[in-house]
């Protein structure tokens, strides 16, 4: 099975819950990875920051090749870091089965989404809030999963901005009438507050920090999230 047809198999999975691993603890990495999968967790988000698209700087492809080797579940990376296409091949052979890139950071989106698919993994898109959803709508057919940022992307402490919303229901319609079957996932301020108006919206993928590794108990934290996404 391809990277990209473990991704696709879990289109239906709604809601999914994805803890972003930028908060958890890196000194005892294994032993985090067996409590989620003790949760119940499906998939992995990872964070890639270069300190130059975004302000801050995470990981690279090491810590990707390194939970490649540790679990099964497949791994959601995230690109915050300029011409990403650069680096797709990379990240592609450290284990990644999804690579998101930012539209505001590819100089040729179309040719990066190809170059990912091309890839044997899944392609998706992301965009900052005062993103216009216009700039990624000629692209939506080369997308497996687009990525609707709730805050700006690289910047902590934000509050979770609305605009999303409108966003996910506007792809939601683009993706009835275009007959497209492209993942909606949101990340950004998602907590048991934020996530059913998420979910409403036409979400399907809820990518948490804060509201699972924060929490004393991440079986909880994971099955309050489902629930408060349901209603």
């Amino acid at each position: 099975m391809t990277p990209r047809e473990k991704i696709l198999q879990l289109r239906g999975n709604s809601p999914l819950i994805l803890p972003s691993l930028l908060l958890c603890d890196f000194g005892d990495l294994q032993s985090e990875i067996a409590l989620l999968e003790k949760a119940g967790v499906r998939a992995l988000h990872l964070d890639v920051m270069d300190g130059m698209f975004v302000p801050n700087m995470t990981y690279g492809m090491p810590i990707v090749e390194g939970l490649s080797r540790h679990t099964s579940m497949p791994l959601d990376v995230h690109l915050m870091i300029e011409d990403p296409s650069r680096y797709v091949e990379q990240f592609a052979a450290a284990g990644s089965d999804l690579i998101t890139v930012h539209v505001e950071a590819c100089s040729d989106l179309k040719g990066t989404l190809e170059q990912i698919r091309d890839l044997g993994v899944a392609s998706g898109v992301a965009l900052n809030p005062d993103t216009p959803l216009e700039t990624i709508l000629p692209h939506l057919e080369l997308c497996d999963l687009v990525l609707c940022m709730s805050v700006n992307a690289g910047f902590g402490g934000q509050s979770f901005n609305p605009v999303a919303i409108e966003k996910l229901n506007q792809l939601v319609q683009i993706r009835e009438q275009q007959r497209l079957e492209f993942i909606l996932e949101v990340d950004g301020g998602v907590n048991v507050d934020t996530i059913q108006d998420c979910y409403d919206a036409g979400a399907t993928w809820f990518v948490a920090g804060s509201s699972i590794f924060r929490q004393p108990c991440y079986q909880l934290a994971v099955s309050d999230l489902t629930a408060a996404a349901t209603g």
